[in-house]
């Protein structure tokens, strides 16, 4: 199976003929390029707006649920230290102070890695772009 040529090479065109058909070509390929770095960069901000609005849904459950249970441990630990309510919201308010902590600095941690998605793009366009500039396309 053979590929079909866009254009009709003619054996009498010139270098300059050819070099201004490889310029066109260049900035047709750059323009595509740019074009498909729009429309990931639009679905990627549309996957991501929706994620978040399923991530805050989540998160106001979790809110409530975590009041509920922050108030059942309460009164549990009040109890047990004889209906004394004010050491178990001591104890619980401390226990949940400590987890925080600990989930504070894991996602400190985890916010300082790098993401290279958006970097890789930029540099890749960045090199098509300077390719495309070139005198001699390469």
């Amino acid at each position: 199976m053979t590929a079909h040529p866009s254009h009709r090479i003619d054996p009498d065109t010139g270098i300059p003929d050819l070099i201004r058909r490889l310029t066109d070509d260049s900035k047709r390929l750059a323009g595509d390029e740019v074009r498909l770095a729009k429309l990931e960069l639009h679905e990627n901000v549309r996957t991501g707006i929706r994620g978040s609005l399923w991530l805050a849904l989540a998160l106001g459950v979790g809110v409530v649920a975590l009041v509920a249970l922050t108030v059942l441990l309460i009164a549990v630990v009040g109890i047990i230290f004889g209906r004394n309510y004010w050491a178990g919201a001591l104890i619980v308010g401390a226990l949940e102070l400590l987890i925080g902590f600990v989930l504070l600095r894991r996602g400190m941690v985890a916010f300082k890695e790098p993401s290279y998605s958006l970097e890789l793009s930029r540099e890749s366009l960045k090199d098509t772009a300077a390719w495309v500039r070139s005198p001699a396309g390469g």
